[in-house]
């Protein structure tokens, strides 16, 4: 018999003598690499699913990786029989969220509208920087905004003379062989010198920038939005601080110490290891306070926080999910650790919102579910908006109660059986949905700590965004009924999209919004859920599968 190989969901049989990476490239897949198979740039891994045992033995190379993680130039399929499933980390199937809402009247799209301020311009054949001369060409001038996320990253290519959006790319962030949310990823890069995260990010992004239709050489400036771990992991920043209580960027403690004006962080094209120009400034938004990081500080440029009279909350749920309420008068932000739940992270059926995917779920009159899968293929797992859609469904019909527990007994809900050709099944478990309760919990805390703290009720909100993919996809009836986001007028609820790279594009292609960014954050009054006296209780209601309202004692 021989060892059947399925590599992102291509499938052959497993030829002797030829390593992974080069059995992935006979199925024509892209396996990335810098070094040539030999080992060395730790960008070509592979997640192995199933079949471990047929492998051959870890090299001296791969002794940075863990779990499921391997090398793809450096494993072999060596047993005689059985199936080796595993994917690369860069699946182009994944939908990640490219789009959000602008500065103009909520219009998703680009940035052409705005009164364009780069930084980088030009003088004849002079290229500037802040008026400072970094280059001479008469040739186009572009620049790269980014959002990093702990799962994701997005980034667009624009024309700085023009601020016309010239092509974007999305890819799954390589660093999760370090862990899937931050902690991990801090633990990771503490223990294990190198900063092999970052170099492995850099090399995922210098593919991407070298597939864009333009000389990387042209690109200026990047500006770079996401958390404070990914933003300072990619800053070469010591991000231990940020896992300890009571967890700040070391940008934060200096600039509490009077050692810097801004948490924003800055270096050349050269140091960043990206094909860029050697003089490009790369430009790392501020953060506002411990895990709020750049990515929520420019969503808060994305929807013109610093001019919005009306009060407003934006809420991207995630790993961490980043919550912030106020007007230009005032300005209220927390994060809560979610965990990766939402993203089907530590859930027995869970993936991410790849082909195959069940993201939506209903249950029919005769019992039976109906299922939406993304691709339209047969179902493979349950992505994040499908367990919401899922959970809604099973408590609206009374299959499960508001604690979360299936009803008579039941310890397996079936969601699809299989074709009866060898398909696995795609189920819920009651630790599944335990697993979704928490990561709710932390979030309905941080709702009612930010919400009493304000002195405001959830009615009083007169704009609610749900940013980011995640929050883009939900169905807002069926999140409002398990308790994800507050029992508010559903006409109040907008799903914002990816508003961390509209803020990123917005400072990259306006000085004036720069600097208003800059001063913005520091307004923002930070709300330390594990310090306010009612976190447990708030986090204790919040773990139940029902409407969100305002707890009595909040006020």
């Amino acid at each position: 018999m021989a060892v059947h190989l399925t590599i992102n969901g291509q499938s052959t049989e497993a030829v002797g003598g030829l390593s992974l990476f080069d059995q992935a490239e006979a199925l024509g897949i892209d396996v990335p690499t810098s070094c040539r198979k030999q080992g060395k740039c730790k960008e070509c891994m592979v997640e192995v699913v199933e079949g471990r045992e047929l492998l051959s033995p870890m090299t001296e190379a791969e002794q940075h990786l863990k779990g499921k993680f391997r090398l793809s130039c450096q494993t072999y399929v060596t047993g005689e029989s059985g199936v080796v499933r595993c994917h690369t980390m860069r699946r182009g199937t994944m939908r990640i969220e490219r789009q959000g809402l602008t500065l103009k009247a909520g219009l998703p799209g680009s940035c052409e509208a705005m009164e364009l301020d780069p930084a980088v311009t030009r003088d004849g054949d002079r290229i500037l920087i802040d008026g400072v001369e970094v280059e001479r060409s008469t040739g186009p001038i572009h620049g790269l905004a980014m959002d990093l996320g702990t799962t994701t990253v997005v980034v667009r290519l624009l024309d700085l003379e023009t601020g016309e959006l010239i092509a974007d790319t999305s890819f799954e962030n390589p660093q999760r062989f370090g862990g899937s949310e931050v902690m991990s990823r801090i633990a990771y890069d503490t223990d294990h010198p190198g900063k092999l995260l970052m170099r492995t990010l850099a090399g995922y992004l210098s593919h991407a920038i070298e597939k864009f239709p333009v000389d990387p050489l042209t690109i200026y400036e990047m500006v770079v939005g996401g958390n404070s771990t990914m933003r300072d992991l990619f800053f070469r920043q010591n991000v231990y601080s940020i896992g300890q209580t009571p967890y700040r960027s070391l940008t934060e403690i200096e600039m509490v110490e009077g050692k810097r004006t801004t948490t924003s962080l800055e270096m050349t094209g050269l140091r960043s290891l990206l094909p860029i120009h050697p003089k490009a400034r790369v430009y790392g938004a501020p953060i506002i306070s411990g895990h709020v990081g750049a990515d929520a500080a420019a969503g808060m440029l994305a929807v013109d926080l610093a001019h919005e009279e009306r009060l407003i909350a934006i809420m991207d749920i995630g790993t961490n999910t980043e919550l912030i309420v106020g007007n230009r008068d005032r300005i209220l932000a927390a994060s809560c650790p979610a965990g990766p739940a939402f993203e089907g992270g530590a859930i027995a059926c869970g993936m991410p919102a790849l082909d195959g995917a069940i993201e939506e779920v209903a249950i029919e009159e005769d019992g039976s579910f109906r299922l939406k899968v993304i691709g339209d293929g047969k179902p493979e797992g349950i992505c994040g908006s499908g367990l919401v859609d899922a959970l809604s469904e099973l408590l609206r019909t009374g299959q499960m109660n508001d604690k979360g527990r299936f009803e008579d007994d039941v310890r397996r809900i079936t969601l699809w059986a299989g074709a009866g050709d060898g398909d696995g099944e795609v189920f819920l478990l009651e630790s599944d949905v335990n697993e979704l309760a928490q990561a709710k919990g932390a979030n309905v805390a941080g709702l009612h700590v930010v919400f009493s703290t304000f002195g405001i009720d959830f009615e009083d909100i007169d704009v609610f965004y749900l940013a980011g993919g995640f929050g883009r996809h939900l169905k807002v009836e069926a999140s409002k009924r398990i308790g994800l986001v507050p029992y508010i007028d559903s006409e109040k609820i907008v799903q914002a999209g990816n508003t961390a790279i509209e803020g990123a594009t917005i400072a990259l292609l306006s000085m004036r919004k720069r600097r208003e960014l800059e001063e913005l954050v520091k307004k923002v009054e930070h709300c330390r859920l594990e310090t306010h006296p009612s976190f447990f209780e708030f986090f204790v209601e919040g773990c139940q599968f029902k409407p969100v309202e305002p707890i009595p004692c909040a006020k």
